[in-house]
């Protein structure tokens, strides 16, 4: 199209009224078009110059959110928009230069709530910011959308670990069941029956009810939300303060605790009690994968906008079928375990917003990476002194 105009402007001088005529049509096609495209677009586009003064809007931008009616090409950015909230973002937006992407907003029109985010990105020309564009978009679907995927995988989690929950208690309530058959036979034989006949079984069904009650505390405390409170922390320093915490437990079992922390992290939205017992969870996982000793190497390190904290161990490792289940309620691989430490790092690090993966070989070793988001931060830009033209 620019390259179309631009040779049309060197013709101009050599074309009669009919061509100039013919060529004005084709030019109001070509804009025609354009802007028939940009009405079909789902998301709304509201364009403004370096003085924040609307110079175009499609269709849809009208259909998500409020306008203030009239001719908007006379007003700015947020007095073209009826809503206050809205209005008010724009307006602190623009006029302190800032860049914002995926901003929330909750609107509530004809009895429905509608969730929207909203960008505002510079309008670049020739390398000069020449005005602003917001772009708004509806979530609310995709937000619905999530909502029923969490909701089937609370389900499914749930499913799973009260399937964990009878397999466990199955167990207990067998050895109670014949303990107390064994009471009763006693009691039946004699009269006279010592304290000393049944102690000793009621000693059993004491320690599996101690055993039912663990189950059930475990069970409460896996389903039970986590209560997180993020704040702004420095990464590092909570894996120090872990290594020195485990140091004496690892060196015991002979093995080498080895930080390889990346220098000038950015800072991240940490609770950082539940973190530690994140990563402390993952650790005590290690020391029993290494029976003869061997290797702890904990490492950071910032891959565009995520950071990652890496566990690696030189241990007996994990068969696939193992990597599968190691993140699922009460599966174990260990006699005494409960099943349990895995599951709370992995919900710990969702409430964190991040991922935690596993990869393993047997006979190798195991790393378990957990992916952290750094925090988006508004970005200033740059001013421009000059027309939108």
């Amino acid at each position: 199209m620019k390259k179309f105009v631009q040779r049309a402007l060197k013709m101009l001088p050599k074309l009669d009224e009919s061509q100039i005529r013919q060529l004005i049509n084709d030019l109001a096609t070509e804009n025609e078009r354009l802007e028939v495209v940009l009405d079909s677009l789902n998301h709304g586009l509201l364009v403004c110059d370096d003085a924040h003064v609307v110079f175009f809007y499609n269709k849809c931008i009208d259909r998500l959110i409020p306008l203030s009616g009239g001719d908007l090409y006379e007003k700015t950015a947020w007095e073209a928009v009826a809503d206050e909230e809205i209005a008010s973002f724009l307006q602190r937006t623009l006029e302190n230069q800032e860049s914002v992407s995926d901003e929330e907003f909750t609107l509530e029109q004809g009895g429905m709530t509608r969730i929207l985010w909203i960008s505002v990105m510079p309008l670049v020309r020739a390398g000069s910011i020449q005005g602003n564009i917001v772009h708004v978009e509806d979530v609310t679907e995709q937000r619905n959308r999530e909502a029923r995927l969490r909701r089937a995988e609370s389900l499914a989690s749930l499913t799973t670990l009260a399937a964990g929950v009878a397999h466990e208690i199955k167990n207990p309530l067998g050895s109670i069941g014949i303990h107390l058959q064994l009471v009763d036979k006693t009691l039946s034989k004699s009269s006279q029956v010592s304290s000393d006949d049944v102690r000793s079984y009621l000693d059993v069904i004491n320690e599996e009810v101690d055993r039912l009650n663990r189950i059930v505390v475990d069970f409460l405390f896996a389903v039970r939300p986590i209560d997180v409170s993020l704040e702004e922390r420095e990464l590092n320093p909570i894996i120090k303060d872990l290594a020195e915490f485990t140091q004496y437990e690892i060196e015991e079992a002979g093995i080498e605790l080895v930080l390889e922390l990346e220098e000038s992290l950015p800072a991240l939205q940490l609770d950082e009690r539940y973190f530690k017992q994140a990563l402390l969870n993952i650790v005590k996982n290690a020391i029993p994968a290494m029976p003869d000793g061997g290797q702890l190497i904990i490492r950071t390190l910032r891959r565009g906008d995520e950071v990652e904290v890496q566990v690696k161990d030189t241990g007996v490792g994990m068969d696939e079928e193992t990597m599968q289940k190691v993140f699922e309620p009460y599966f174990t691989t260990k006699e005494s375990g409960s099943g349990i430490g895995l599951t709370l790092v992995y919900k710990i690090i969702k409430e964190h917003l991040g991922e935690v993966s596993v990869s393993s070989r047997e006979g190798v070793g195991t790393t378990f990476t957990i992916t952290l988001p750094v925090p988006q931060r508004e970005t200033r830009l740059l001013s421009y002194e000059g027309d939108a033209t």
